[in-house]
């Protein structure tokens, strides 16, 4: 049994079979075609924006899928090409070789195994949460900006207009601006033309394959019509057959050029593919992800698949959601997909020859356009000021410095405001509030009464060697300055210390020393049983009448109540909470 246990808990999808009934077959059967008729036009159309042939997005759409389905831990995640993740990929990769060429596929498909690589080493060390550095904020401004640089890289297609391949997004709209009497008005009919139709359908029904019917028209279109002698760019030849294995490039020169963009795409990778998994969490809530387990089957499905020429994969938010709705019970959904793009490399690639690129673009625009998320913007600036900026900054640098470094910029911004934030914590002088025990912020309670000749101040922080010099500067500062000339102790709430290193027990001993030099008492009220553990072993309570389990306890005790309580004599042998 133990063993069972143990082999459905690293490969979830052998728990499936005992209890797989038709039923679950026909919900999961029914969600695969749905997903499988949106993820073979979306993988070709992000393919593309990876700077590589379609076919590479269908390669892609085949073997991580299925590895994920067999060791992924969310039953309709959905993995395979995604719009963000291709971005990325081309932002790193377009500095070392020309999109479309022997090399710079070589690069992207080595750049996946690695990527994989990466995510099982986590995994296996159990370091997914470094991923929760990527903060919500830098998350929305790098989305953000990440939809606006998509849509403007595809406008060359939707307009028909050719750019110089090194073109960054300033150059861009310039160029087509420039030539925007140049336009393809059949290339630019077709992309509004699909835009127009993807969007109606989704209006009137989500389930209605929208993006089917609009590559279907336009391929029939562009045959009868003739649109290739008008200047319309089509996708033409796309390989047949399932792909070949292959031996990705892992010289040491390949792997060093290749570690900034494998930084980058590994983070961004991971904190988009967890985070759909928990908002499916939250929907279903009859299953619990292991983020672990998450990570081990993404770096798998990511290395398996390199040797099958796929690229970076990740977890798409629209299939996934997609075939949630649609009902997918189990990841058995995820392995049909797979089962059908199969059956779509080895019968129906001859059909994408006369497929419009105009219509790919208009997927990947209508696609990508709900991650500009104003409304967080508008919310941040109400709520969280500097939220708001981190966000802003990580936008604007995407722009300004490109979207791999905007990244970059974002996290450090975030880890800068977080050190930022710890090193000059919050201290708040409290007062009793009439008639009870209870000590409050005198600026937040008007009604608060304060002691007479003390201070009573709570730190809201660890105390660590980030902050220990504010803390015990600030708080003599409150002790002695002038309007204070009465006070001749201080009640220090530690109940908000969660942790003291060894530098805040100097901070903490060199506090009391200089507060003692000017005639103040320091006691200490409401430490935790691990920064009392801590407090003893150092030699700081070896004074027991200055340290009480509550606020209200120390005040009672210096009122005039001179013994010592049972709970009080409790701190010097009780490590508990």
């Amino acid at each position: 049994m133990a063993s069972k246990y143990k082999s459905e808990h690293i490969i979830p999808i052998l728990a499936n079979f005992p209890i797989y009934n038709k039923s679950k077959f026909r919900c999961d059967l029914v969600a695969s075609i749905s997903v499988a008729v949106l993820l073979v036009p979306q993988a070709m159309a992000y393919a593309l924006l990876a700077g590589v042939p379609p076919i590479y997005g269908l390669y892609t759409a085949l073997i991580p899928l299925a590895v994920y389905a067999v060791l992924g831990s969310t039953p309709q995640l959905s993995v395979g090409p995604v719009a963000v993740s291709a971005l990325l990929v081309l932002a790193g990769l377009s500095k070392l070789a020309e999109p479309g060429t022997a090399e710079y596929i070589s690069l992207a498909i080595t750049c996946g195994l690695l990527i994989g690589f990466i995510q099982v080493v986590l995994s296996l060390l159990r370091m997914g949460f470094l991923a929760n550095f990527l903060s919500h904020p830098v998350i929305a401004g790098f989305t953000s900006a990440a939809a606006i640089i998509i849509s403007i890289t595809q406008l060359k297609d939707v307009f028909g207009i050719a750019l110089p391949s090194d073109s960054n997004i300033p150059e861009t709209i310039s160029h087509i601006a420039n030539n925007i009497a140049s336009t393809n008005m059949y290339t630019l009919s077709i992309a509004l033309a699909a835009m127009l139709v993807i969007f109606i359908l989704k209006k009137l029904n989500k389930a209605l394959p929208g993006t089917l019917v609009a590559v279907v028209l336009a391929t029939i279109g562009a045959y009868y019509m003739g649109l290739e002698s008008k200047g319309v760019s089509l996708v033409k030849d796309v390989p047949s057959g399932l792909p070949s294995i292959i031996l990705p490039d892992l010289r040491l020169e390949t792997i060093r050029m290749l570690i900034p963009t494998l930084i980058t795409v590994t983070i961004v990778g991971i904190v988009e593919s967890i985070s759909i998994a928990k908002a499916l969490e939250a929907k279903h809530k009859n299953y619990t992800i292991r983020p672990n387990q998450e990570l081990l089957a993404l770096g798998a499905s990511k290395i398996l698949g390199s040797f099958f020429q796929a690229i970076p994969s990740s977890a798409s938010f629209s299939r996934s959601a997609l075939n949630s709705d649609s009902g997918a019970k189990t990841t058995f959904s995820s392995v049909f997909a797979a089962l059908i793009v199969a059956l779509v490399l080895l019968f129906f690639t001859p059909l994408f020859y006369y497929l419009p690129k105009a219509v790919l673009a208009a997927i990947i625009i209508l696609s990508v356009i709900s991650l500009f998320d104003y409304k967080e913007a508008k919310n941040l600036w109400k709520t969280h000021k500097k939220d708001f900026i981190v966000m802003a900054v990580t936008f604007v640098s995407c722009f300004a410095f490109g979207i791999d470094h905007g990244v970059f910029i974002g996290v450090a911004l975030s880890v800068f405001a977080i050190l930022w934030k710890t090193s000059r914590p919050h201290i708040a002088t409290l007062g009793n509030i009439p008639g009870t025990t209870f000590y409050r912020n005198l600026e937040r309670f008007e009604e608060t009464e304060c002691l007479e000749d003390g201070l009573i101040l709570r730190f809201d922080e660890q105390l660590y060697f980030g902050n220990a010099s504010f803390f015990k500067q600030r708080i003599f500062k409150l002790a002695t300055q002038d309007e204070n000339d009465n006070v001749n102790k201080v009640l220090l709430d530690a109940s908000n210390i969660s942790s003291i290193d060894s530098s805040g027990i100097h901070a903490l001993r060199d506090l009391d020393n200089s507060l003692k030099a000017s005639g103040i008492d320091l006691y200490i009220c409401g430490a935790h049983g691990p920064v009392r553990d801590i407090l003893k072993i150092s030699g700081l309570m070896t004074e027991p009448e200055k340290h009480h389990l509550t606020v209200h306890e120390c005040v009672s005790y210096l009122a005039g109540h001179k013994n010592i309580s049972p709970y009080n004599k409790a701190l010097q042998t009780n490590t508990d909470s």
